[in-house]
């Protein structure tokens, strides 16, 4: 195994560990801290990190596979929610505070799709 793509396998599941507790911490506590930010960008760095990793292997950044345009709109999304966040506890608008958990499932759940698709399809070769 070649330590490019170990690197991408040890990234791609801390970012899984990070994004997950992130965002599920902020769904049990139902209100958006900064702390959860810490974990949310956590998340996204990892995420970046492995998905270069794997590029670097398969010699790509972009593929219009199933994997590769969700995985791309994974990293997209997980941008604009780390952005996002930020802004709205900058602005300290509490209704923004407490609701934001429910935008933060949504883009976890989609987030989950090019995970596991690339478990998926990665065993499979």
């Amino acid at each position: 195994m070649s330590s490019t793509l170990i690197i991408a396998i040890v990234f791609i599941n801390i970012a899984l560990v990070l994004y997950t507790f992130g965002v599920w911490a902020e769904r049990i506590q139902r209100r958006l801290k900064w702390w959860h930010l810490v974990f949310f960008w956590g998340g996204l760095v990892a995420d970046t990190t492995g998905t270069t990793a794997m590029s670097i292997l398969s010699g790509s950044l972009f593929r219009a596979t199933f994997h590769g345009i969700t995985g791309n709109t994974a990293i997209l999304l997980m941008l604009f929610h780390a952005i996002w966040a930020t802004i709205v506890l900058i602005r300290r608008n509490e209704k923004q505070i407490k609701n934001f958990h429910r935008f933060s499932i949504l883009v976890w759940v989609i987030w989950l799709i090019p995970m596991i698709s690339g478990m998926v399809f990665g065993a499979t070769h």
